[in-house]
């Protein structure tokens, strides 16, 4: 048996959570390191969901990746997978499968036991130990089938979800160890403070206690704060610093370790500090670290709900799947099925993967990928959806696309790539926060020396404090969370509206749209024909008159003799067989049918059969107008009945571009049909702009001369045709009830065909824009007025300086005020343009 080869299918994309990244300095630190590893093309961080997503290419090797973030200070986090082969073929191959798949793309570490069947793999992804098990079916290594319930466990415990629900075990931590550093801080800070607030309780605790026994009582309780609690801030800050790659944890390590460094001398070896000068800070060190948790703690909350839409979407997947295999009907990981599997769908269970009905019926709701509430009808030869809920019936049905090939893992990585996208706006923000972190230290060096210079006795305790305290006050927290937790709110909205974005700087581009021009057929209209006018002439009954055309258009192949039938067979009608059947090219078609001669077809059909329409003048007219196809049908040599066929307006095209016309975007129509039937189409919907008998090469033109200098275009279509006009606009938006060329050509996909889609894509991008503008308005107006503060700026006037426990206090608030006011997105209304 051969060794299991590498794949030659890359993992083009891996987004990986990174624990440890706590500022924008961070982010920028784990992008370089990880753009230096080889293989790896491209790298960006997202700071709010704290993860790292990587474009890989030849040579890319996710072990290698690993340490390097290690290295850098970082833990990346991988996800495991536990397998049990039925047996070792040889007793070689326990070797030959370590080597394999250690070299598979996205494997980070393999643990196997030379002679056992059972082994793990950790891996950056679910595609990665989708090829995992993919390369063992390959190479014959056969996967045991575990219990459902042992099975069930595993899947829970390994099934993914690790890059997404880890916020809330931040969250676990961290409020244990806030509680820790507040119920020492608190007698601390009381202790101390109280005499500062009070001076009969300050000077009643100097006669009942010894000031130096009370500075050890200071000092063991700090100690323990800091080397507690506030550990994670020394581990992260001090090694950052040592690099020369200082970020927030080394501010705050500065400020507490200044603090408390000072206070150490005062208490053990006051001798070398003036007498005017011995003055503990433990208390300071010990509330900095306090409400620096309790900011975390609040941030990683908030960061807990920013990602609902990605868990939502996560909740979707079904852990396993009913496989008929060999005879056998087994119960495996749904990572497990593959193409042309055979599955069987219980009633009220969720669908695993796409495919398509082979046996039995059902109802199945899809509300979450169409927005349609009534469940749709399933029978043999209908498409299903993984992620769907099956009704009251059961089927079984053959897989198509499994893994990251269904439509529910592409709407996931699409989410998922747009929350963790950059914005052109982020490069402002990386500039400045890539140089924030030295500039801050290097303010509080200054700082100190101005105080140490010229500032009033004792210089040193002062000196100190507003050192720290510029240290404290600056952390960039704020900055380095104001895009992308909007960013990550903001998509995640628009998933939840049924808008995807596919490519990042979409969301900043299309706030700036000024006109939107729209394609006509499947996109302002429903994609195809349907009866839409049935007018009788005396003495006929239209249900009778339907009833006998459509017995004669079930013969026809004709698209308009097919709209007519489905119309017909949607009302329920009884048809009689048609015999005679007799069809004339460019006329129409004739058959008996319950013993009458019915002939349905154009005007000139009825005149060569002598009859005259001139009845219908005004109603043909007035149907021509508005762009429908008339027909007519004669029953025994009498004319019965005009009919109109045409392809109808979606039911929400006109309220959508009436809020694309309130939010103050022009809509044009571009179309390749007749302009006659445009305009009326263009008329019934409220469009003013209208270019038709266009081809599909000539609809770039059309847009070119419709572009003007006034903001973004976007063009929103559907088809094979609109690929290229998707291309060429700023945005393009696809339907998703399109096709694949057409949505792979966009910058925004709508997972429904309901043009309110676009209007909500537009006010989402607007809406994120302006609260991620708010947000660096927040940061950086913070940073620019405290800083100086913390300095000293009021000390000449006012005799004020800036405690580093008010810093603490405010820096963590700013990053909460930021993921706050992010949030706030979830609740915009949309109707009103995302005001």
């Amino acid at each position: 048996m051969n060794a299991i080869a590498p794949s030659s299918a890359l993992l083009p994309s891996l987004i990986i959570p990174v624990e440890g990244m706590t500022c924008a300095s961070c982010v920028k630190r784990v992008e370089k390191t990880a753009a230096k590893v080889a293989g790896v093309t491209s790298s960006a961080v997202n700071f709010a969901t704290e993860s790292l997503t990587v474009e890989t290419g030849a040579g890319f090797s996710a072990k290698v990746l690993a340490e390097a973030i290690r290295k850098a200070g970082y833990e990346p986090k991988s996800e495991r997978l536990d397998l049990v082969l039925d047996r070792l073929p040889d007793a070689g191959a326990a070797d030959r499968l370590m080597q394999g798949l250690q070299a598979l793309p996205g494997v980070v570490a393999v643990d196997l036991v030379a002679g056992r069947t059972s082994f793990s793999v950790d891996t950056f992804g679910r595609e990665a130990k989708r090829a995992v098990i993919a390369a063992l079916a390959g190479q014959g290594f056969a996967l045991a089938r575990p219990k459902a319930a042992e099975q069930g466990k595993g899947e829970a415990a390994h099934h993914g979800h690790a890059g997404h629900d880890h916020h809330a075990e931040d969250a676990a931590i961290l409020k244990r160890d806030l509680a820790i550093a507040a119920i020492l801080t608190l007698p601390l800070f009381v202790l101390e403070m109280g005499g500062h607030l009070y001076p009969p309780f300050h000077h009643w605790l100097l006669g009942a206690v010894d000031s130096e026994v009370l500075y050890y009582v200071y000092f063991a309780l700090a100690t323990l704060v800091i080397f507690g609690p506030g550990w994670r801030f020394l581990k992260a800050g001090i090694p950052a610093l040592l690099k020369g790659a200082p970020e927030m944890n080394s501010l705050v390590a500065l400020g507490v370790l200044a603090a408390y460094g000072y206070s150490l001398v005062t208490t053990f070896a006051p001798g070398l500090l003036p007498a005017a000068s011995r003055f503990v800070y433990y208390e300071a060190a010990t509330v900095i670290i306090t409400l620096i948790l309790l900011g975390r703690l609040m941030e990683a909350r908030a960061r807990g709900r920013t990602g609902a839409a990605i868990k939502r979407l996560l909740d979707l997947r079904v852990k396993t799947a009913r496989v008929e295999r060999d005879g056998e009907t087994l119960d495996i990981p749904t990572d497990e099925v593959q193409p042309g599997d055979v599955l069987i769908v219980r009633p009220g269970e969720r669908i695993a993967v796409d495919g398509t009905l082979i046996d039995g019926t059902s109802n199945v709701d899809e509300s979450m990928m169409s927005g349609e509430p009534l469940p749709v009808a399933k029978s043999a030869g209908a498409g299903v959806i993984g992620g769907t809920i099956n009704g009251t019936g059961s089927f079984r049905f053959r897989a198509e696309k499994v893994g990251a090939d269904t439509m529910l893992a592409q709407i996931i990585r699409l989410v998922e790539e747009a929350q963790g996208a950059k914005l052109p706006i982020q490069a402002m923000v990386d500039r400045v926060t890539g140089w924030f972190v030295p500039a801050v230290m290097g303010l509080a060096v200054l700082t100190f020396l101005v105080w140490w210079l010229m500032g009033p006795q004792p210089v040193l305790p002062h000196a100190l404090v507003a050192a720290v305290a510029v240290l404290i006050i600056a952390c960039p927290c704020a900055m380095g969370l104001a895009t992308p937790t909007s960013i990550m709110v903001g998509t995640g909205r628009a998933a939840e509206l049924g808008v995807l974005f596919r490519k990042g700087d979409a969301l900043q581009v299309l706030q700036g749209v000024t006109l939107v021009v729209l394609d006509k057929t499947g996109t302002v209209t429903k994609g195809h024909p349907e009866l839409t006018d049935v007018v009788v002439c005396d003495g006929f009954e239209e249900n009778a008159v339907l009833s006998l055309v459509g017995a004669v258009e079930a013969r026809s192949e004709h698209p308009v003799g097919q709209a007519i039938l489905a119309s017909v067979t949607a009302r329920g009608l009884d048809m009689d067989e048609a015999s005679d059947v007799q069809a004339r090219a460019g006329y129409g078609i004739e058959a008996v049918v319950g013993g009458k001669r019915v002939a349905v077809g154009a005007d000139r059909f009825m005149t060569a059969l002598g009859l005259s329409v001139d009845l219908f003048a005004d109603q043909a007219a007035r149907l021509g107008d508005e762009g429908k196809t008339p027909l007519y049908a004669a029953i025994d040599g009498r004319l019965a009945a005009i009919l109109a066929v045409a392809d109808p307006v979606k039911p929400t095209s006109r309220e959508a571009i009436s809020r694309l016309k309130a939010m103050g975007i022009t809509v044009a129509m571009v179309t390749g049909d007749n302009v006659r039937t445009a305009r009326a189409v263009a008329t019934e919907v409220g469009i003013d702009k209208v270019v038709a008998e266009v081809l599909p090469a000539g609809k770039v033109e059309a847009l070119r001369q419709l572009k003007t200098d006034k903001g973004a275009l976007a063009f929103i279509g559907d088809g094979i045709n609109d690929a290229p006009a998707l291309s060429a606009a700023d945005i393009g938006i696809a339907i998703g009830t399109g096709t694949d060329v057409a949505i792979e050509s966009a910058d925004v996909v709508l997972s429904s065909g309901d043009l309110n889609a676009a209007v909500d894509a537009i006010a989402v991008s607007r809406a994120t824009m302006r609260n991620i503008s708010q947000n660096l308005f927040w940061a950086f107006g913070y940073n620019a007025a405290l800083i100086p503060l913390a300095a000293g700026a009021l000390y000449p006037a006012f005799g004020i300086q800036l405690s580093p426990m008010i810093g603490a206090g405010a820096m963590a608030l700013s990053s909460v005020f930021v993921l706050t006011n992010a949030l706030r997105l979830k609740r915009v209304d949309l109707k009103g343009g995302g005001a």
